[in-house]
């Protein structure tokens, strides 16, 4: 279903290109380096952070710019100062000369001070600690690139052995320390200041796990929502002619198993809603799901960590054409959240996104469940819980790049190819893709989107129990009729036993005759309507009520109307027959006695009104005298 979602990069470096030329025959977290034998990784590791911890304090500045997000201007996107004279070696760093201050990037063309200009009064302790921390991202990128083997991956960056459990990786950094690394085409942001950019402030690392234990966890399961009341309910008012009371009785009886229309078992029926499946084993535990992120501010979760390997694996297997390097930074990135869908402690599935709050939107970047868990509705409720998640942070818009495997998943989950959001908004911002569709989605705030199919399982069993008890209550054979026997062609229908039982009432045809020309009736609705407006007790239905006025009239009053609405109506030649123009008269009055007191002045107006117009109907022809 979610797992066909494979559109394919405009300008994502090739699988292969990233780390080839340093690949080396040791994989091991202390396996010996062939370039350098007798070497453990861990000893080379110390060795190149010694020599840059040599390194003058120009050059320091030069190596920690690479990493640093330019601050010259907030529109700036750069992530690392990029040399405009990079060296012709790889292993240049003692005999390059340091480069200017004023010296330009190569990508923005800001001056080196403008990314480091954070580290400008962080003292030297600060700056090599950065440094140290720069060296083991640098060795952990090239192992896990060079490496194939997803155990073997696994261990190296999580083993006892990996340099992020270092207390460096672990320790908040002094204020104003923010760096932001690119190496190729793979990103990794790290932001040791309690003063985040808006970016990275948002992200955590969430979780559901016990928080008694000695590593702090900054977590968040999507809980499932409380059970509605009757009184969530009713806090929307519909107008229908069905009893308050007859609803809530026969909600008891739809809540009391032994009332039910149907047994509801562990067995779902052959309509039941897609993500049936998925809803009650999320009831009983079977199945979570959690918004997590790569965040490198706190100190890091191996649980955490291990699902982002996962939702690294599950992605990388279901979107094949999509390249793993491109994949494993977008999902470690603090900038991007994933919503795991994880069953019996593995990560079976996930949404991988980012959140623009500024712009008011959410970019879908990856959408995938494992082979062997589709076909059961885990897709479309994972979709439904980051619906709620993004309704609790107040953005109601999701974009996405569907190629032609996944258009049909996200049609079914709300999306469409109109797209509403301006241009403007997200040009810039969202990754572009060839051959891809793009695809909107927009939130209702007032949906519960994951009991939404729940609920309208319960609506049809209201309905349906309200229909048998009418079938209960017409239920009565009545004898046949005999009359055509004995010659007679026809009778009205109304005389035939019983049909009034049924609902049926007589149709207003012999009460006066439609109007067939469209423009006799105009004319004759426009004189009409002109002396309802000129009367004297027309005052208060004359326009729109004003909100300020009834702050409560919208949400009681369901389909308001009114005489100036009618006139624009009657313009547009909405009222092709008698019947909708004769409703709308009739709304106003119902309206007014349903929202104010009967003995309101505007009750009183309301009455003389309606004996008015009906006088007025009577008199042109246009109902029965």
């Amino acid at each position: 279903m979610c797992g066909a979602l494979q559109p394919r990069l405009l300008q994502a470096q090739s699988a292969g290109s990233a780390g080839s030329s340093t690949a080396a025959t040791g994989s091991g977290s202390g396996s010996s380096d062939p370039a350098r034998p007798g070497l453990s990784q861990q000893q080379r590791a110390s060795q190149k952070k010694a020599q840059v911890r040599a390194f003058p304090r120009a050059k320091k500045l030069e190596k920690l710019g690479v990493f640093s997000a330019c601050k010259a201007i907030d529109t700036c996107k750069c992530n690392g100062w990029k040399n405009p004279n990079p060296p012709s070696a790889t292993r240049m760093d003692l005999q390059q000369q340091a480069a200017s201050l004023s010296e330009p990037c190569r990508s923005c063309g800001h001056a080196l001070a403008d990314h480091v200009s954070h580290l400008e009064n962080v003292s030297e302790d600060e700056i090599n600690r950065l440094l140290g921390m720069v060296v083991d991202v640098e060795n952990l990128f090239m192992s896990v690139h060079k490496e194939e083997d997803t155990d073997t991956k696994q261990e190296e960056i999580y083993g006892e052995n990996s340099p992020i459990w270092e207390a460096d990786f672990t320790m908040p950094a002094s204020d104003g320390t923010q760096l932001g690394h690119q190496t190729g085409e793979a990103v990794f942001f790290f932001s040791g200041s309690p003063a985040l950019p808006k970016g990275l402030s948002s992200i955590s690392s969430l979780g559901s796990m016990d928080t008694g234990g000695a590593e702090p966890i900054t977590g968040e399961k999507r809980k499932l929502p409380e059970a509605l009341t009757l009184e969530d309910a009713k806090r929307i008012r519909v107008m229908g002619d069905i009893p308050m009371e007859l609803v809530n009785e026969v909600m008891m009886t739809i809540t009391d198993p032994a009332a039910m229309l149907g047994p509801e078992t562990n067995l779902l029926t052959p309509n039941a809603a897609r993500d049936e499946t998925a809803r009650l084993e999320e009831r009983r535990g079977i199945i979570e799901f959690h918004v997590i992120g790569n965040s490198l501010s706190q100190k890091s979760n191996k649980k955490i960590l291990m699902w982002l390997v996962g939702l690294q694996n599950v992605f990388s297997h279901q979107l094949p054409r999509m390249p793993k390097e491109y994949i494993t930074r977008l999902v470690f990135d603090p900038k991007h959240k994933t919503l795991a869908l994880i069953k019996d402690g593995r990560v079976i599935g996930g949404i991988c996104f980012r959140m623009f709050p500024t712009q008011g939107f959410t970019e879908i970047v990856f959408c995938a469940v494992t082979s062997n868990e589709q076909v059961k509705g885990y897709g479309t409720h994972l979709m439904n819980h980051l619906k709620e998640y993004h309704i609790k942070h107040n953005i109601l818009y999701f974009l996405t790049y569907a190629d032609e495997y996944a258009i049909g998943y996200f049609k079914k989950q709300g999306f469409s190819k109109d797209i509403k959001v301006p241009k403007s908004r997200y040009l810039g911002y969202i990754k572009d893709y060839e051959g891809a569709t793009l695809m909107e989605c927009e939130l209702n705030p007032r949906i519960p989107y994951t009991e939404l199919s729940h609920i309208i399982k319960r609506q049809k069993e209201i309905i349906k129990k309200l229909i048998e008890r009418k079938q209960s209550q017409i239920r009565k054979v009545y004898p046949g009729l005999t009359c055509f026997k004995e010659g007679v062609r026809q009778i009205p229908v109304e005389s035939i036993p019983g049909i009034r039982e049924t609902g049926w009432k007589p149709s207003n045809k012999d009460k006066g005759k439609e109007v067939k020309d469209p423009d006799v009736l105009h004319n004759m609705l426009k004189n009409l309507l002109a002396q309802i407006k000129t009367h004297p007790d027309a005052w208060p239905f004359m326009e729109p009520v004003k909100k300020s006025e009834a702050p409560d009239y919208y949400e009681i009053i369901r389909f308001p109307i009114d005489l100036k609405t009618m006139t624009e109506r009657l313009k547009n030649r909405y009222y092709v027959t008698k019947k909708l123009f004769i409703a709308d008269l009739q709304r106003i009055i119902t309206n007014c006695r349903e929202y104010n007191p009967p003995d309101s002045e505007y009750c009183k107006c309301a009455n003389t009104l309606e004996k008015f117009f009906y006088f007025k109907l009577k008199d042109g022809g246009l109902i029965e005298k």
